[in-house]
């Protein structure tokens, strides 16, 4: 008879919050609210937080800022993701693919189909690992930064999640070839 595996505890990860929006600030910006807030009560560490327009060149920069920071495992952007011009997270991000998540963007639209009907097609929400380093892009509505949140990143930011998750994975994530 085989021993059961003792469940692995949970543990903080780095966390960078990145708002894209051409009008939020400081005081407007709920969906970054929002994502700090329930990042912080799921157990995680928010070491940085940003406001950028919707420049695809300084999402980027920024972006690849993060990827090198040691304390950062985890960035979450919210907005756009959306069809406009201006909406260039998805574009910002590419050049900096090592791996594609399309399960993510699949999952995300397949759930936020319930809440918001065939409206979600227009949503690019997508998540790849880069260098390392787990990006998720959210649209910028607090709806879609709670469904992302809560029904899929943050269980797979937890090493407890089963029967598997990101966090586990990131070790390897980070040291593979």
């Amino acid at each position: 008879m085989s021993e059961e595996k003792p469940a692995p505890e949970f543990r903080a990860l780095g966390v960078a919050i990145l708002t894209a929006s051409d009008t939020r600030t400081p005081q407007t910006d709920r969906s970054g609210d929002l994502a700090r807030l329930l990042l912080l009560e799921a157990g995680h560490d928010v070491v940085d937080r940003i406001i950028l327009p919707d420049a695809r060149e300084r999402l980027r920069a920024q972006m690849q800022q993060w990827i090198n920071d040691v304390r950062v495992d985890v960035i979450v952007v919210t907005g756009g993701t959306g069809l406009t011009g201006r909406d260039v997270s998805p574009e910002a991000m590419a050049p900096l693919v090592t791996r594609p998540i399309p399960g993510f963007g699949e999952l995300f639209r397949s759930l936020s189909y319930a809440e918001i009907g065939t409206s979600t097609i227009q949503s690019r929400a997508d998540a790849a690992i880069c260098s390392g380093t787990i990006v998720f892009l959210l649209p910028g509505s607090t709806g879609a930064v709670r469904l992302g949140l809560e029904q899929i990143i943050i269980p797979q930011l937890d090493m407890r999640h089963r029967p598997c998750n990101l966090a586990e994975l990131l070790p390897r994530i980070r040291h593979d070839p």
